[in-house]
């Protein structure tokens, strides 16, 4: 009963956190990297239609939270020593969290492109599923249902409020964008993009075992 109190009182803090913190954190660096005297500089002439390219530190920012929260997300921390452990140490903890990471942060920095531009969010998703069900056919098998998983778990209590509340913030200060049509979405790359890269991962430790087991029978014919 006391366990259960305590949850109640954890989730109604972290719920207060949220709105008093967090959100208004993630739009206030939304409308800052955003601002025209912050791309241009004060005293510079300002175009008419700011192009998507003048809003590169968005981009970095975007990519630089989606890493730093993923690799901080306890539940991919725990899923990460599982993987570890089921797989005798095969599969590295901190490779997987970066990976993760990678992933997230590659995926954001999209979606803040995405809703710079204002491009249709179902092209993006429709392409980045296809590029899963590809790498799903060539990858280890032993990592897909692992590269699955991955997405799932980075969208937990850290990412989550923070990427959102970027969202909101760049499509509510970008000219011409609807909060309510492109605010939303990061989440979606943020599950996407893990999927791949951690089977990428999985693809390039496979080539690069392939390749030192070839290089030591070459020297191995070489010495005979």
């Amino acid at each position: 009963m006391l366990g259960f109190v305590y949850v109640v009182l954890g989730l109604a803090l972290f719920l207060m956190g949220l709105e008093m913190a967090l959100f208004p954190l993630g739009e206030s660096m939304a409308e800052q990297l955003t601002a025209l005297d912050f791309l241009f500089g004060q005293g510079e002439a300002i175009p008419v239609q700011v192009p998507w390219h003048e809003y590169y530190w968005v981009y970095l920012f975007a990519a630089a939270i989606g890493f730093s929260t993923t690799i901080a997300e306890p539940s991919l921390i725990a899923v990460a020593i599982k993987a570890n452990q089921v797989s005798g140490n095969t599969i590295s903890v901190n490779g997987l969290r970066i990976a993760v990471a990678l992933g997230v942060a590659i995926g954001i920095a999209l979606g803040s492109y995405r809703i710079v531009a204002g491009d249709p969010l179902h092209y993006y998703i429709l392409v980045g599923y296809v590029v899963v069900v590809v790498q799903t056919y060539f990858a280890p098998k032993t990592i897909v249902p692992l590269a699955y998983d991955s997405g799932g778990v980075t969208t937990s209590t850290v990412t989550v409020p923070i990427v959102t509340a970027l969202g909101l913030g760049l499509a509510s200060t970008v000219p011409g964008r609807n909060p309510l049509l492109d605010g939303f979405g990061l989440i979606a790359f943020a599950s996407l993009f893990p999927m791949i890269t951690v089977m990428a991962y999985a693809q390039l430790s496979v080539w690069q075992t392939r390749r030192q087991a070839e290089a030591a029978e070459r020297r191995k014919d070489n010495a005979l």
